[in-house]
């Protein structure tokens, strides 16, 4: 009994102090700039990306505009039931706010995050392209950096300004997905 007093109120703190880690998220620098800007992938609702996809894409849009990127690297496969990949409905979003098709590469197998930044890891490679911002929603980014660190990749975060989890209603469920999938990263590398 004295072992589940002193073990609850430990284990409490430490996912509390997790969770504000994950909440503050990575330090990022405003003016950041990198050779390609890897778009971690997210839902399609069968050829169309879903709100919280639209999000990254349209902030990785916005940083090729503004030169800080000279490609965008879209991630995702393809989910049963849907007809694009993850990283094809992203492309046909990106050609149609004007980014030239030259700029964009895509990769169409992933499933995961880490797998997301392996295969990003290897197009950059066959692309000549050493480093790589990184674009998702804020409460994915201390998990998706601690990946792309380990990967060895030279990356910076920039997390999405128009998130579509902004109320608490949305953000306790991710956050606390955010606490479990960092947690089993940590244990099994995955």
């Amino acid at each position: 009994m004295k072992i589940a007093r002193a073990i609850v109120p430990a284990l409490i703190g430490w996912i509390g102090a997790i969770s504000y880690w994950i909440g503050v998220g990575p330090e990022e620098l405003p003016d950041a700039s990198a050779d390609v800007a890897i778009v971690l992938g997210a839902a399609v609702d069968g050829d169309v990306p879903s709100p919280v996809f639209r999000e990254r894409i349209a902030h990785a849009i916005n940083l090729h505009g503004e030169g800080r990127v000279s490609n965008l690297l879209f991630t995702g496969g393809q989910a049963e039931g849907d007809e694009l990949a993850e990283s094809e409905a992203a492309r046909e979003m990106a050609l149609a706010e004007g980014v030239p098709s030259d700029a964009i590469l895509i990769e169409t197998g992933s499933t995961t995050t880490l797998h997301n930044l392996a295969e990003a890891q290897l197009l950059m490679r066959d692309a000549g392209l050493d480093s790589a911002i990184i674009v998702s929603d804020p409460l994915h980014m201390r998990r998706a950096m601690e990946m792309a660190d380990a990967l060895g990749l030279e990356a910076q975060p920039s997390a999405t300004p128009s998130t579509r989890y902004r109320t608490f209603n949305t953000q306790a469920p991710f956050l606390l997905r955010e606490v479990y999938f960092m947690h089993h990263y940590w244990l099994f590398g995955e």
